[in-house]
């Protein structure tokens, strides 16, 4: 399993709402709405794991102990949901030297 960290972008407005999280770009000072991003319950909790700087693999690990699913599953979706975050440019990888 990936070792692989990400980093939220700085430039971002968060609120969690009834098991979601709504992301907001903040562009210049002020939030593009043309860009609002929902997470459902799985992926806010990917999304809290990022806080504390946690490796894939562990967040795989994690998502397996909280709900049910394969490790493979759950790295194959978890891969996915990072790759769309990633391209929106809500996250960003960490170097080695940056954990």
């Amino acid at each position: 399993m990936s070792t692989k960290c990400f980093r939220k972008d700085k430039n971002l407005v968060t609120r969690s709402i009834a098991g979601e999280t709504i992301i907001v770009p903040v562009r210049s000072g002020v939030s593009d709405l043309e860009y609002v991003y929902t997470l459902n319950e799985v992926g806010s909790r990917i999304w809290e794991l990022l806080d504390e700087g946690t490796p894939v693999s562990r967040i795989v690990g994690a998502i397996c102990a909280e709900y049910d699913v394969t490790p493979e599953q759950a790295s194959q979706d978890i891969a996915e949901v990072l790759r769309s975050l990633e391209a929106a440019t809500l996250i960003h990888p960490v170097g080695e030297s940056e954990r």
